[in-house]
């Protein structure tokens, strides 16, 4: 019942998150406005969540877990309520803050609350399972956006969260655990507040940068203030009694290895996911339905992947089964990179969908079993926040940068003009360079991934990666 009710917050979530995607095209006309502004539909709710789960996993680890997790499921759902009531684009902006601010809750202190339900035995495939569920919410996000879209209005894409929402709460109430932790322990107030200070910054930097240009005053401003908070926040964290972050959590080579990877595939799985709707709109010309239906391949691949690799990581370790995904999860990106033209058929977009999900599919799970399998469990609340901030910094980060590669190489190739204007030849080699690009960084992740493995060997592996007898 613990898995029902974690997993029940994973999909509201990450249904949300893909439903949006898909509708991106369409917000643009109904609010009449830009790719630029029609992006922040999708960033604030990233900014808050990453901005406020390393805060919300502290408190859930002095406070307990059970009346925040439960309270973010009630407050996504009011958030749901006033982005489908909103008249103008800035509502509905401001609507999916509130989103955020319960996903936040959510996201934070979900994986904490698997990993104490399980042993380290089941804990692969518990993961692997809530993978699955992650797929199940990507799957049904676009097809049931594309179908939505262009059955219905697109509030009803935020309606729908509200039945989930209003089942997931009543579920967390009754089951998940109210586990007590020892009292006496102090919140970091500073620490929080430099950390806001700091990763707000950079990613307003980011996102903003795309407009101005990242030579821009103000955008420099941004980058020399997070930076600024960031070396103030390292200070402060080495020297207070209880620290926000315990900086001595990486020292573990394995877990900040596996962080640097999964932040590198979530850079790429985002960029590509946010560009596919444009491409297969207006480069192949299929309507929303269809869009959300050809979207579903990665996730679909994935679900299947995701629990049988969780699984195998619990028997062989986690280390050569994140490699093995890397590998395909690069071999796919290279594929996507030749294979994405103005002609492409449907078997070969549905197979490098496969690829990728597959990939992604074997990877996903033991890295987050690895890296929760890594430190102490007083300190689960605030690792597993660390893992939310990592998968959002790094979807932002690539809606941030591909979105702007792509733009930029698209502009160029059309020789002018606007990215969503340009013709589609303009549109389809624009994705091609940047899916280029993505190709790369996934094979530097796959050659840390190998460092690490054969690191690994040389030295005796660590109890939370060896394998269970």
């Amino acid at each position: 019942m613990v898995q029902g009710a974690v997993a029940l917050a994973i999909f509201l979530g990450t249904i949300d998150g893909s439903i949006v995607n898909v509708a991106l095209p369409t917000l643009t006309r109904e609010f009449d406005t830009s790719f630029g502004v029609v992006q922040w539909v999708v960033l604030s709710y990233l900014l808050v969540q990453a901005t406020l789960v390393l805060s919300i996993g502290r408190l859930g680890d002095m406070i307990g877990k059970k009346w925040i997790f439960t309270t973010g499921f009630a407050v996504f759902t009011v958030g749901s309520v006033l982005a489908g009531l909103s008249p103008t684009v800035g509502i509905l902006i401001a609507a999916r803050v509130v989103q955020g601010v319960g996903a936040a809750m959510i996201f934070a202190l979900g994986f904490a609350i698997i990993t104490e339900a399980f042993p380290p035995s089941e804990r692969g495939r518990a993961l692997g399972i809530n993978g699955t569920i992650v797929s199940l919410g990507i799957i049904s996000g676009p097809i049931l956006g594309g179908l939505i879209i262009e059955a219905a209005d697109w509030r009803w894409i935020f309606f729908v969260n509200i039945p989930i929402g209003i089942l997931g709460t009543i579920t967390a109430a009754r089951v998940v655990p109210d586990t007590k932790p020892h009292g006496g322990r102090k919140f970091d107030f500073l620490g929080a507040g430099l950390f806001l200070v700091a990763l707000l910054t950079l990613l307003l930097g980011l996102t903003w940068g795309q407009g101005l240009g990242f030579t821009d005053p103000p955008i420099l401003a941004l980058f020399a203030t997070s930076a600024l908070a960031f070396v103030t926040f390292f200070a402060v964290e080495r020297r207070v009694p209880e620290p926000m972050l315990d900086l001595t959590l990486f020292r573990n080579r394995d877990l900040s290895s596996n962080l640097v990877t999964g932040f590198i595939v979530f850079v790429g799985i985002q960029g590509l996911l946010l560009l596919l709707p444009f491409y297969l709109m207006n480069v192949l010309g299929y309507g929303p339905r269809n869009v959300g239906l050809l979207m579903g391949a990665i996730p679909i691949t994935l679900g299947i992947v995701a629990p049988f690799s969780g699984s195998l990581s619990d028997r062989v370790g986690s280390r050569p089964v994140t490699v093995a995904g890397l590998a395909i999860l690069t071999a796919g990106f290279t594929a996507a990179a030749f294979g994405f033209g103005v002609d492409t058929g449907i078997m070969l977009f549905v197979g490098i969908g496969f690829v990728i999900g597959t990939g992604m599919g074997i990877f996903q799970s033991p890295n987050n079993s690895a890296i929760l399998g890594s430190v102490p469990l007083d300190r689960l609340g605030v690792t597993s926040g660390m893992l939310t901030i990592n998968r959002i910094t790094g979807m932002i980060v690539g809606v941030a940068v591909m979105g702007t590669v792509w733009a930029a190489r698209t502009v160029s190739y059309a020789g002018g003009g606007t990215a969503e204007d340009a013709p589609p030849a303009a549109q389809a080699a624009g994705l091609s360079d940047t899916m280029t690009l993505v190709a790369v960084l996934v094979a530097v992740a796959f050659v840390i991934g190998v460092w690490m493995w054969r690191s690994q060997q040389r030295e005796r592996p660590s109890t939370a990666d060896q394998p269970v007898r």
